[in-house]
């Protein structure tokens, strides 16, 4: 026997003896999906509780299992892991939302259309839907570190391939590699934060952990608001909001045309988006120096039983998952809803611009959404997690209030209510903020529904579905003169169409009922 066995611990079963049938023993070691190390017995509630011989010394337990796996310890250092994973997803989300809120100046220094913008912002779900199931099986098999760094790694490659030019036509071809490679790293951006809850914080703090890193990614998209019009201001839009709705024919006009301004406006606005991809490359590299200086897959003892506790392997639970029916209501109802909902900063500009609304106010009104939105997220998150078996209800008014503002907007869009610069802001503003803060709590809900599948491919697939739709509604804008009109519409359908789904929805608690029992 080798030193490495010697110390190996098993799980030994022994059935409950019936009518002098001779007990049925079963020995075999036991590694959960997570890594961690059951030592000792692990024993059916009807099994008996037996002896173990272990390096020649026999010792008789009450129960193993209560001793070593039902260990438990929380550590501080969790807070750390969570702010780095934070500071990872907002530099991704940063990053790819580079080009939505500069829109008009891309279009003037590059000669750009709302196509090329589209298709730009296009490219990262696109990535998504090409690597989802790489890293959902890097997650499930080689942990969470691996994950984390190799998106930090494409993510700083990505940034700095879009700093080697500045000069028409291969400036497009730079920035559009930079985006797909940002995209890369889109399923670890938006799938790790169960997982990553699931595997440092206990119980009752899994929600509020999982709405953290979850609204790290908002933050990313709201800073781009603020970053990009300080960096690349609109000097041609600064005048401001006039007290009604006017459309901008030499905005438009010039759209696409960087000939027709002068050389020297034409070279200033250069100048300014590659100062701004240079901050955002440099900003890249320290993100992944952090990562890959010191960023565990998991602490030594799990912070839960549910965290020590077997899962499927990859193949198993992907097949388990297919035929979960609730699960596939709450993935559609998530990703039909906030997955259009995700590609809106990239288009907000281009829907509000009609109505004129500058590049700088759209640029606002987007950075208000995130911040709304973070605190909405943060607040439904306690929710959940005080109530934790109401996950729906939670969902359903959020869903009621979405829907509301989003119809609000919409008759607002069409001028089929007077216009209103105050009501336009409030209604885009509460109406994105409370679909935005549904996030952690479908999140969370898909993991008790489908446990013990592995949270990672639990939450892979939902962001696969929330992507998918992402790309369709971004590929419908690349299509040349199909207008903006339509884009609020579509919002507020999906959020329609969810409710009823909700209602109907069987909530479980599947993996919540494993911690209460083993308290």
């Amino acid at each position: 026997m080798t030193m490495e066995s010697a110390h190996r611990s098993y799980v030994v079963t022994v059935s409950t003896l019936k009518n002098n049938e001779s007990p049925q023993i079963s020995l075999k070691s036991h590694v959960n999906y997570n890594g961690y190390f059951n030592n000792g017995f692990c024993t059916d509630k009807d099994s008996l509780k037996i002896s173990k011989k272990e390096n020649g010394q026999i010792t008789n337990e009450k129960s193993l299992h209560d001793k070593k796996c039902e260990e438990t310890h929380v550590y501080k250092r969790r807070w750390y892991i969570l702010f780095v994973y934070c500071l990872l997803t907002l530099t991704q989300a940063m990053l790819w939302n580079t080009w939505g809120p500069i829109a008009d100046s891309s279009h003037e220094a590059f000669g750009w259309d709302d196509g090329d913008t589209a298709l730009l912002t296009d490219f990262g779900p696109i990535a998504f839907l090409l690597v989802v199931f790489l890293f959902s099986w890097i997650v499930d098999e080689k942990g969470l570190r691996w994950a984390c760094v190799l998106t930090a790694f494409v993510m700083m490659l990505g940034a700095g391939l879009r700093c080697i030019t500045d000069q028409p036509p291969y400036v497009k071809v730079t920035a559009g590699i930079g985006q797909f490679l940002n995209g890369i790293g889109t399923p670890v951006s938006m799938g790790v934060p169960p997982v990553l809850s699931a595997a440092w914080f206990p119980a009752n703090q899994r929600t509020i952990s999982t709405a953290i890193a979850t609204v790290a990614n908002l933050a990313g998209v709201g800073l781009s608001f603020v970053i990009g019009p300080f960096m690349v201001p609109d000097e041609k839009n600064s005048t401001g909001y006039t007290g009604h709705y006017t459309f901008n024919t030499t905005t438009e006009a010039n759209l696409g045309n960087a000939s027709s301004f002068p050389d020297e406006t034409v070279l200033k606005k250069r100048n300014q988006i590659m100062n701004l991809l240079y901050i955002e490359c440099g900003w890249a590299v320290a993100i992944f120096l952090l990562l890959l200086v010191y960023f565990p897959a998991k602490p030594t003892i799990p912070p839960s039983i549910s965290a020590s506790t077997e899962r499927l392997n990859f193949k198993q639970g992907c097949k388990k998952l297919l035929r979960n029916g609730v699960f596939w209501v709450i993935a559609c109802s998530y990703g039909l809803s906030v997955g259009i909902l995700g590609a809106w900063p990239g288009v907000l500009e281009m829907v509000l611009k009609p109505h004129g609304i500058s590049e700088n106010e759209a640029g606002l009104i987007g950075l208000y959404s995130v911040v709304c939105g973070i605190f909405l997220s943060l607040v439904a998150a306690k929710c959940s997690d005080v109530f934790s078996k109401s996950k729906k209800l939670i969902l359903l008014g959020l869903y009621v209030t979405s829907g509301a503002f989003a119809l609000w907007m919409n008759l607002l869009l069409s001028r089929l209510l007077p216009d209103s610069f105050v009501s336009m802001h409030i209604a885009t503003v509460v109406g994105g903020a409370t679909l935005t803060a549904t996030t952690p709590v479908y999140f969370e809900m898909a993991c008790e529904t489908t446990y013990p599948v592995a949270e990672g491919i639990t939450n892979f697939v939902l962001a696969l579905v929330n992507n998918l739709v992402s790309v369709a509604f971004l590929a419908i804008q690349t299509i040349p003169h199909i207008g903006t009109s339509w884009e609020g519409w579509c919002l507020f359908g999906t959020i329609v169409l969810c409710i009823p789904g909700l209602i109907f929805l069987k909530e479980r608690t599947n993996r919540l009922n494993v911690d209460e029992r083993k308290k």
